[in-house]
């Protein structure tokens, strides 16, 4: 019999902690499950990512008024990832906001990104029964947006792929601290199982060349000083790369999807597997990192069924 998911017997509650990254700004983060950020403006509130259900959201909102009673106005979510965008219609926010790119792959695969997230991570779905639906942004842009909070500007910027093809950061200038989502993570496994190993690098130094005093990472601790944003940015690095590299040397002489998986094992347990949710990714990780080597450029869609099938590849 095939043994389910890492992240099916996850259900242990996580430790919240909200840190002060920046005047103003701050970052919600609970163990390595998904993290949300909060700018607050002169006269409301950005929420940067949603949670996976309003009843996670109502969590990130508790702490949001521990520290300020302005109304919640935008909702940004760096990508469509169910465990990111669901949670969006706790804010009651009058604007919510992705890239174009992101907007159409809700489109294209959200629903079913929904059922495949559901079946693998059931913690962080409880209280599923008050999701409305799918979230769709009341505004998208391509390349770049920049939204006033009062006087304080957010600039929201698609820098490139890699954790998805739509992923956007948010940065804000007068404390020059950005938020990444899943493109950075923190002492957490990156999800890579609808990434793009050959873009990934080239995102990292974009946002590498912004010299942020601060970063809210999509998992992982709030990431204060440059020596700690610089070692994070460069620990994703080292990651999606020993990810990759194994997973392309095996695809290269024809291997097996079991074998990119033995290889990546070899290459990544010793350095990464106590990382949070490390068991969680790599069966998604090996898969898309052995399709992009075989030249398929663009991650294939996730089922609920396609994982199973998956899964059990890998256990036989």
């Amino acid at each position: 019999m095939t043994k389910a998911f890492a992240s099916a017997g996850d259900m242990t509650e996580k430790k919240i902690s909200f840190t002060e990254v920046g005047d103003g700004l701050w970052a919600f983060t609970a163990e390595g499950d998904p993290n949300s950020g909060v700018i607050i403006g002169d006269e409301s509130v950005m929420i940067i990512e949603a949670q996976a259900t309003p009843r996670l959201a109502g969590k990130v909102i508790e702490k949001v008024r521990e520290v300020t009673d302005k109304p919640i106005s935008h909702v940004v979510l760096t990508h469509y990832h169910a465990v990111r965008v669901l949670g969006a219609s706790a804010f009651d926010a009058e604007q919510i906001i992705m890239s174009d790119m992101a907007r159409g792959m809700v489109a294209e695969r959200g629903q079913e990104d929904w059922d495949s997230e559901f079946q693998r991570f059931p913690r962080l779905f409880e209280g599923h029964e008050s999701i409305p639906g799918l979230t769709w942004p009341t505004t998208t842009f391509n390349d770049s947006m920049t939204v006033y909070l009062g006087n304080r500007r957010v600039d929201l910027k698609h820098l490139g792929r890699a954790h998805t093809a739509g992923d956007i950061v948010a940065h804000v200038p007068d404390q020059n601290v950005m938020f990444t989502g899943d493109i950075v993570e923190y002492h957490s496994a990156c999800y890579c199982g609808d990434g793009y190993f050959g873009d990934w690098g080239g995102t990292l130094d974009a946002i590498k060349a912004y010299e942020v005093d601060a970063i809210a990472p999509g998992r992982g601790d709030a990431l204060v000083g440059r020596e700690m944003v610089d070692k994070a940015i460069e620990s994703t690095r080292d990651f999606v790369d020993s990810t990759y590299r194994p997973a392309a040397r095996v695809a290269a002489r024809g291997g097996s999807l079991k074998d990119a998986w033995d290889a990546v094992r070899e290459s990544c347990d010793a350095k990464f597997g106590d990382y949070a949710i490390y068991e969680h990714c790599l069966p998604f990780n090996v898969a898309r990192a052995y399709d992009e080597a075989r030249g398929i450029a663009h991650p294939r869609i996730w089922t609920d069924k396609r994982d199973l099938d998956m899964w059990a590849e890998l256990q036989g």
